[in-house]
């Protein structure tokens, strides 16, 4: 299995999709979500799941920051800017609920949060899981609870990683 995204080039994630882009919500954090393709599932893929997670975080909140996840995503792609109208697929809570994300509702933290890194450049890695059913969740689940129900239903998995450049503002 493969996924792929238009919002990557060379490795390096497009401005748009973070701190560095022209849409945010409410509370200023960046809206416009990543598209992705998947491609070559198993055959017996009835559903995908997703995590958009940034390992790179932990120095500075002490977790991995969750910028997205979803699940029982029927269709091999997301269109760009897809997170705040898509209704075919379920979308659970992200870091934003944090402390370190000044705490949103489950309502206000359960879409795309883009990235923005708070100390230098970091690297974000899209996990797409193949199941072979449709998971048993409502939005706002947590990632905890999406791997639970993943629990042997995995059929394939695959990573893709890009990095959102952080611009040093020199005054």
């Amino acid at each position: 299995m493969k996924v792929t995204s238009k919002g990557i080039e060379n490795g390096i994630i497009r401005s748009e999709f973070g701190m560095y882009g022209t849409c945010f919500d409410s509370h200023h954090i960046p809206c416009y979500s990543l598209p992705f393709r998947i491609e070559d599932a198993p055959h017996e893929t009835v559903s995908y799941a997703f995590v958009l997670e940034d390992k790179d975080a932990y120095p500075v909140t002490g977790f991995t920051w969750i910028h997205w996840i979803g699940a029982n995503l029927t269709r091999k792609e997301v269109y760009e800017n897809e997170s705040l109208t898509a209704s075919d697929f379920i979308q659970g809570a992200n870091s934003w609920i944090s402390i370190q994300g000044n705490e949103l509702s489950i309502e206000q933290a359960s879409f795309y949060g883009g990235m923005t890194p708070p100390d230098k450049s970091h690297m974000y890695e899209l996990h797409v899981y193949a199941l072979d059913q449709l998971l048993d969740l409502q939005n706002g689940f947590y990632l905890n609870e999406l791997f639970h129900k993943m629990s042997g239903h995995i059929l394939g998995e695959s990573v893709l990683k890009g990095i959102y450049q952080k611009i040093d503002m020199v005054s």
